[in-house]
């Protein structure tokens, strides 16, 4: 019975990490880290705070901030890191979209532990007032997290003479 929860284990794992495919086509470019623990004699927990343009629609990006855990777990890369997570995305230039997407389509997913925890930023569209919508959250294969943080991005024309795009225009189904 042990080997089958674990042959289990091992097939979500792995079909968790081939679903990552163009969600981590682009890495997160580090703006800065902040030490918050000071540890003696391994790396200190921190604070990173990243930049991600979404690879779906350009002219928005999105900064995450992150705990990253230090000691001697976190020097090896062996520690779970934790599911909190905050969220700010603008525009930062003109709005052009890519392709078409599904609500809560994923812009980005990392791992945060060695199997079972991943963080992801998901995009939605809200029709109504031509706004994306992005929300981090970090999940587990047994359970879920809370932990969750949420972005709006309104959609306004670029320079003069400029017509905002409709998101509405770019969602499938």
């Amino acid at each position: 019975m042990k080997n089958g929860v674990m042959g289990w284990a091992a097939a979500l794992a792995l079909a968790a990490a081939v679903g990552v495919g163009a969600a981590q086509a682009q890495e997160p470019d580090l703006v800065f880290k902040k030490s918050t623990v000071w540890k003696m004699l391994t790396p200190d927990d921190k604070l990173a705070t990243y930049a991600l343009d979404d690879p779906g629609v350009g002219g928005v990006a999105c900064f995450y901030t992150i705990p990253e855990r230090g000691g001697v777990k976190g020097m090896l890369g062996v520690a779970e890191e934790r599911s909190e997570a905050s969220l700010a995305c603008r525009q930062v230039g003109p709005v052009v979209f890519k392709e078409k997407f599904e609500q809560g389509s994923v812009v980005f997913r990392q791992s945060r532990s060695l199997i079972f925890k991943k963080m992801q930023i998901v995009r939605g569209c809200d029709a109504k007032r031509n706004t994306l919508v992005y929300l981090v959250y970090t999940d587990r294969l047994i359970e879920g997290s809370p932990q969750n943080s949420t972005s709006a991005v309104p959609i306004m024309p670029w320079g003069a003479g400029t017509e905002a795009p409709k998101c509405a225009d770019w969602v499938q189904g």
